[in-house]
């Protein structure tokens, strides 16, 4: 019976230390800075995912006087070096305080146990040296400066961009019979994941649909023929 009730704990805790690992980058509403405006400021500018539930990784950039927010430093410069927007004042979030700092001058902690977005290697942002070598100390991962993070992601991100479109690709596919099922159908097209997934949090045409299967949904109406 002992040996039961210890197998149990261990599993409760092993599975808590997990769901800990996994929501790391998220963060309460209340303590996101969002900088874009109208109704797809809750979504990255290229991905669509919900800003505040990766929001230790995210990143700001302005084009033509407009703030773009972006769930990684993936999604920022895929914005810059595929879809060709010419950006201007690079920020990432400071894993300290929560606010945006300017990226040029943090301190970056790659590579470290904590879970990456949009790749397998994470990027976490520190606007002290101090606090990114404590980081380091308790999760690994080497401190690097911007120059250098952009020089890395410059080198693996067609590699990402092919396994991150395989999975969206199969993430729309669910979308799709989500959509049949429990969506009242609708001719709109949609630019971007991230306007696919604000009409669908305005319009409710799905009831009130969240998390996964919202970003199922707005991945395969954005990427309707």
């Amino acid at each position: 019976m002992k040996k039961i009730i210890v197998s149990i704990m261990l599993i409760a805790v092993s599975m808590m230390a997990m769901q800990k690992m996994q929501n790391y980058r998220a963060v309460p509403m209340k303590k996101a800075t969002l900088v874009k405006s109208g109704k797809e400021k809750m979504f990255c500018s290229v991905c669509g995912m919900t800003l505040p539930m990766f929001y230790r990784t995210n990143h700001a950039a302005d084009h033509d006087g407009i703030h773009d927010q972006y769930c990684s430093v993936q999604c920022e410069l895929t914005d810059q070096l595929i879809n060709g927007k010419k950006l201007t004042n690079f920020r990432v979030v400071d894993n300290t305080t929560l606010k945006f700092i300017d990226a040029t001058t943090a301190y970056y902690v790659v590579g470290s146990k904590k879970p990456g977005t949009m790749s397998m290697i994470s990027k976490y942002g520190f606007g002290t040296k101090a606090a990114a070598l404590k980081f380091q100390k308790a999760n690994g991962g080497k401190i690097m400066n911007f120059d250098q993070v952009v020089s890395l992601v410059k080198k693996s991100l067609k590699h990402d961009l092919m396994m991150i479109h395989k999975k969206q690709a199969k993430m729309a596919k669910m979308g799709k019979m989500i959509y049949k099922k429990m969506c009242k159908p609708t001719d709109k097209k949609f630019d971007s994941i991230a306007s696919a997934k604000a009409y669908l949090k305005s319009s409710k045409i799905c009831g009130k649909l969240r998390g996964k299967k919202c970003q199922m949904v707005g991945l395969y109406l954005a990427k309707r023929n």
